[in-house]
């Protein structure tokens, strides 16, 4: 059994009324459990025994609980695809505790999985292999990539039989993350339980994870709270753009209220370039799509406003809203500045960002492999930029124009080489390299999904014996379509 000596435990969501909870305690996988991955790396900072990792397949399989885990269903609720669903809450996953870092961080375990609880609705409770692999890859790949995000402890699998779209095995996973709280916490407390509610949660929510934000007055507090989290979603949001991210489900209830990445499902990076790209296959009018998601996530802090609205004068909600689009233009800007490796600021900069992507949209240009090309132009030349053109002189074009602007700069070539180097990944999670992944796993080879880690950890530097991993996909893989079943 894992060992937690020396390190400090609590479950502080629990200091919050028992209406946003129920005690639930995990039901256990059936037959051979198998320990598919442990995060080393995570368990380090986290001040845990990396020892015997093994040790952690009872806890990820809801056969053992350690000493002080509390564990608790989280209900909240959630606007899905615009409409609003009362019914919500953690239908599979459990909250165990809360452990605190060497260095004071304070993180949320939350079991994926564990089994049917009371908003389970008509759900079996079960997480299936192929969708917490995903999960587990992801969740790492946008840390590595400096995105906020939740994080993977460890995942374990059983020969379990599950039905979704056919039939699969279940698995677990270790969620970890500052706090699990989402939007979806406020708009229950704000239709279901009342301002009463309301003042309790964000109370909560303020003391524990915008201690900055304590010592103002109170009207005050609250104002500088929601700005904080508009703020915190905008960036976010920014920096999905920025890597070619889609989330392809940006419900309110799957929105962190610390503007972390959060329940990653039918999620995709860009292969060739495509604006108005959907990546999640029910997503049938597109609300989800790439080129939606900065407004999809100002509509998602509207939602939380009117939540907050028996705290906060309506016209001090709406100046706080309108930092949601400063914060993101700002933060989007700056970002594509640093892609293109410009350092100066220019009035006209913000023209060629937009003539770019509308040029990567209409020739269908692989996203990352164009980036990352215009960074090695001073070391490696055009070729590799203009081979990723059917029409070599589009490519030229734009990069005589590009070579104009870079007069304007000051930094040498190898500077801006390296810098570039630093912002635009050679690797990233592409959707066919899970699916290779997932499929292997399914044979019990879990040594892919190990190999396929240990790259997407180092995702801006070359690796030149994981080239392969950084090619453009195969036919079979381009823009492929993710279901939202788990």
């Amino acid at each position: 059994m894992a060992s937690f000596s020396g390190i400090r435990t609590r479950q502080r969501y629990r200091e919050l009324p028992e209406t946003f909870y129920t005690p639930v305690r995990p039901t256990p996988l059936r037959g051979d459990i198998k320990l598919v991955h442990f995060n080393t790396d995570l368990a380090r900072e986290m001040g845990l025994d990396t020892t015997s990792p093994e040790d952690w397949t009872e806890v990820g399989a809801g056969r053992a609980l350690l000493a002080g885990m509390d564990p608790v269903a989280m209900k909240y609720t959630g606007h899905q695809f615009g409409m609003y669903n009362p019914d919500l809450g953690d239908g599979r996953g459990l909250l165990l505790w809360e452990t605190e870092d060497p260095d004071g961080r304070i993180r949320d375990w939350h079991l994926k999985g564990a089994g049917q609880t009371p908003y389970s609705r008509f759900g079996d409770g079960r997480a299936v292999l192929r969708s917490t692999i995903r999960e587990y890859l992801c969740s790492e790949a946008m840390h590595h990539l400096g995105i906020p995000t939740t994080r993977a402890l460890f995942l374990v699998s059983s020969r379990e039989p599950v039905r979704r779209e056919t039939l699969e095995t279940a698995a677990a996973m270790l969620r970890v993350a500052d706090t699990h709280i989402r939007f979806g916490h406020f708009e229950y407390a704000a239709h279901s339980l009342g301002p009463e509610a309301v003042k309790t949660l964000a109370d909560h929510t303020i003391r524990h994870h915008f201690r900055e934000l304590t010592g103002l007055p109170e009207n005050e507090r609250y104002t500088s709270f929601f700005a904080e989290v508009t703020r915190r979603t905008a960036r976010m949001v920014a920096q999905w753009q920025g890597v070619g991210f889609c989330h392809g489900v940006m419900n309110s209830d799957n929105m962190s209220i610390i503007g972390d990445t959060f329940d990653y499902g039918p999620y995709a990076f860009l292969d060739d370039f495509d604006a108005g790209y959907i990546c999640n296959h029910t997503d049938q009018q597109g609300r989800y799509a790439y080129n939606r998601q900065p407004g999809i996530g100002f509509v998602n802090c509207q939602l939380l406003a009117r939540s907050l609205i028996s705290l906060i004068d309506e016209d001090d909600l709406r100046r706080a809203l309108r930092e949601y689009e400063t914060t993101y233009n700002e933060t989007f800007l700056e970002l594509m500045r640093q892609k293109l490796g410009l350092e100066k600021g220019d009035e006209n900069d913000l023209t060629l960002i937009m003539d770019t992507f509308s040029m990567l949209h209409e020739h269908r240009v692989d996203y990352t492999l164009f980036f990352r090309g215009l960074s090695r132009l001073p070391s490696r030349g055009a070729t590799p930029v203009r081979d990723l053109f059917v029409d070599r002189k589009v490519a030229d074009e734009w990069l005589a124009r590009y070579g104009q602007r870079l007069q304007d700069e000051s930094r040498s070539a190898s500077e801006r080489e390296t810098a570039m180097c630093g912002i635009n990944p050679k690797f990233i999670l592409r959707n066919y390299l899970a699916q290779q992944v997932i499929l292997e796993a399914g044979e019990g080879d879990y040594q892919p999904l190990t190999d396929l880690l240990n790259v997407l950890k180092r995702p801006f530097d070359e690796q030149p014996e994981n080239e392969h991993y950084a090619a453009q996909p195969p036919d079979w893989g381009r823009h492929m379509n993710i279901s939202c079943s788990s």
